[in-house]
């Protein structure tokens, strides 16, 4: 189980990256451009994909945590939204690269 898993992680990886190049490939204004957007669509790409990873497995935790008592859904929502800092800051990063 945790094999398929593991090669489904990969191959997603393995995508974000073969999309990157080519949307880097497509506009060639200068040599260390391409570079350039390879690492901004990398830092956007694996902050979200980061997130998505680390919502699911709290997401699950935290409803659980609010069904058995309703006076959790405060911290339940802090927790669940915290990982949301990853994806703002893939984007924050992607700005500081030239």
């Amino acid at each position: 189980m945790k094999i398929a898993k593991a090669a489904k992680l990969v191959s997603v990886f393995v995508f974000a990256l073969l999309v990157t190049i080519a949307f880097a490939a497509e506009g060639q204004a200068a040599a260390g451009a391409n570079y350039a957007a390879i690492g901004k669509g990398l830092a956007i790409g694996l902050g979200i994909l980061g997130t998505g990873v680390a919502q699911s497995a709290i997401g699950a935790a935290a409803l659980g945590a609010v069904v058995e008592d309703r006076r959790n859904f405060g911290t339940a929502l802090l927790f669940f939204l915290l990982p949301e800092t990853l994806a703002i800051f893939g984007l924050a990063f992607s700005f500081l690269i030239n």
